[in-house]
């Protein structure tokens, strides 16, 4: 084994540890380091690689992650690299007939993050690009990972295959809300002000013939209303749209209320 003391590395680390076992390209290990930051996730350990470590390619693929990170340790054995862990993900499209549980991602991001609030240390575990994990590494995890994807082409690269799973764990705990609409500097709009430009927009419709019958009228309103209602003004648009009546109309502030 070689590189620097794991303690400091594995107590950072904010999630699982990343193992590339026998990876063949550096860009490679240089593109799974990178999905991995975005993710939050900084703990990655490599067996054997083809091409020894380090590697500018690397390097150079991971736009700056690696440097962020603490040092990559490089072991001889799948077994030295994964014996500090409580629990071990194989990542595989094939079980390979062995009697194991089966994960997707996102099933095994957040049985990684129930074990990690138990204080268990985790890794999943990525073979080489052209052939993916041995029978006899897959033997030594506790459980398999596998990706659902398009039967008829389900074929991922090394750096795919990491950044998938790293933001299922990522996802697992992220908070941020799956719609948002910031509004800067401007607030929403009290109702009574739409009720004010309401008025305005019926008045100036009336005044200028918009409603070709009586009966229109009120689904018309209705309808704007609801339009207006779901747009979710601030007072900036609210205002900007009484500056627009005013230009269509040449009258420069709302009619007053009786």
């Amino acid at each position: 084994m070689s590189g620097t003391d794991r303690t400091q590395t594995t107590d950072t680390a904010p999630g699982p540890s990343i193992i590339l076992v026998e990876p063949q390209m550096g860009e490679n290990i240089g593109a799974a380091a990178r999905a991995m930051l975005n993710c939050g996730l900084t703990d990655m350990r490599l067996v054997r690689p083809r091409d020894g470590w380090p590697n500018e390619k690397a390097t150079a693929m991971s736009s700056g992650a690696l440097a962020q990170m603490p040092p990559v340790t490089v072991f001889d054995t799948t077994a030295a690299a994964i014996a500090d862990f409580q629990y071990v993900y194989a990542t595989t499209a094939r079980t390979r007939d062995m009697v194991k549980p089966v994960f997707t991602p996102r099933g095994a991001a957040q049985d990684i993050h129930e074990r990690l609030a138990e204080g268990q240390k985790t890794a999943l575990l990525f073979g080489a690009e052209r052939t993916g994990l041995t029978n006899d590494d897959t033997a030594l995890a506790h459980t398999v990972v596998t990706i659902p994807l398009n039967p008829g082409f389900s074929s991922l690269n090394l750096g795919q295959a990491v950044l998938l799973l790293s933001y299922e764990c990522y996802q697992a705990t992220e908070q941020t809300p799956a719609q948002q609409c910031p509004m800067g500097k401007s607030n929403p709009v009290p109702h009574e002000k739409l009720q004010e430009l309401y008025a305005r927009l019926e008045h100036e419709l009336e005044a200028h013939h918009f409603f070709r019958t009586a009966d229109q009228k009120p689904t018309t309103i209705r309808n704007l209303h609801n339009l207006l209602n779901r747009a979710e003004m601030t007072e900036q648009e609210v205002s900007t749209f009484h500056g627009i009546i005013s230009a269509l109309t040449g009258k420069k502030s709302p009619p007053q209320s009786p």
